[in-house]
């Protein structure tokens, strides 16, 4: 319901400011990825056992391509954005058996068989 909401809020806005609101909510993310909090619940429920946080590089990489996502949705449509966006997770998942929607998944509720399958065992 949030995101038929956020779809109606934003369809009349420009793409500068879709834009821009796209970077703030990932800016936002990767505070609240670099949380202590999240840090901590990365070490308990991932397979990333010593992780720390982002570096400021890192978290400056991952803005970027959120914004060279957003362009890239933005002239592909909607229809060839998703087909992207599910074509980079797939990718990621085979390539490092990690992406975007098993870190959230693995976040909200972990998976052991995942956990295995990602460490390698």
């Amino acid at each position: 319901m949030f995101a038929g909401v956020l779809v109606l809020l934003i369809r009349n806005l420009s793409r500068t400011w879709r834009f821009v609101m796209a970077i703030a909510i990932e800016c936002a993310w990767e505070m609240i990825e670099n949380s202590n909090t999240v840090i901590d619940r990365y070490r308990e429920a991932t397979a990333a056992l010593g992780y720390h946080g982002d570096s400021v590089l890192n978290s400056l990489g991952d803005i970027f391509c959120c914004g060279l996502g957003f362009m890239l949705a933005a002239r592909l449509g909607w229809r060839w954005g998703i087909a992207m966006f599910v074509a980079v997770e797939l990718a990621l998942t085979l390539w490092i058996r990690d992406s975007l929607l098993l870190e959230i998944l693995m976040l909200i509720h972990p998976v052991s068989s995942i956990k295995a399958w990602q460490i390698g065992h």
